[in-house]
């Protein structure tokens, strides 16, 4: 169910965002969100109207919600581990990771994002988030992460070159990568590249959505080279 519940004032115009409440892991979750585009001809829809400057990372998109459910159902393995949430836009799986008990960094490059993000927290009691806006084209975090996650963040091939550089050089010994995609032509290579290079690559696959509009979305586990199965 969805609620008007504030306006997301840019330099492009207002925007009413609304309330999304979702069931996730046992628990209700709130989530602010520009639009939802979750099936195929919503987002079809939302596209096209992004080109007039929509805030499109602000909008709940299928693989979040995904990979939201993922990380609820393997809480343990997040418990006191790092995380680097890529592409956070509303924030929703980091927001459930930092719950299950991880320390969790949020970053975006877009700083209305962040911001949405951050009221997404604070609205669902996650603590002790970082907010980082950042690049990927000038990535600069030495610092080493447990777990990668990133949703709907595969869209673009102009973007592997960086993500790419980012798993490899990110990720602490016996880190993973943890991306939910709903099985995008254009996510593909990049899985393939890293599978061909040496990566393990898995997925779990889940229904986003209700009935005939239900899409399917793969949650990928991406471990690197000589990494201990």
């Amino acid at each position: 169910m969805t609620t008007p519940a504030n306006v997301l004032r840019t330099s492009v115009g207002d925007f009413p965002l609304g309330e999304c409440r979702l069931a996730v892991g046992g628990r209700d979750w709130a989530v602010l969100y520009t639009a939802a585009v979750v099936t195929r001809a919503e987002e079809s829809r939302y596209l096209s109207r992004a080109a007039h400057d929509l805030p499109y990372g602000v909008a709940l998109w299928p693989g979040a919600i995904a990979l939201s459910h993922e990380i609820a159902l393997r809480g343990a393995e997040f418990r006191g581990r790092s995380v680097m949430e890529l592409g956070a836009g509303t924030g929703l799986p980091g927001i459930v990771a930092a719950s299950a008990g991880a320390a969790v960094v949020q970053s975006d490059w877009s700083e209305l994002a962040l911001h949405v993000c951050r009221l997404n927290g604070e609205r669902n009691g996650a603590r002790g988030i970082e907010y980082r806006e950042a690049d990927w084209a000038a990535w600069a975090d030495p610092a080493k992460y447990d777990w990668l996650i990133g949703s709907d963040i595969l869209y673009s091939y102009l973007n592997h070159e960086y993500l790419r550089r980012i798993f490899e050089g990110n990720l602490a010994p016996g880190g993973r990568v943890l991306l939910a995609d709903p099985f995008r032509a254009e996510s593909l290579p990049l899985l393939e590249e890293l599978a061909a290079a040496g990566w393990r690559v898995a997925h779990s696959r889940w229904s986003i959505g209700e009935g005939a509009d239900a899409r399917p979305v793969a949650v990928f586990e991406l471990a690197p080279p000589g990494s201990v199965p």
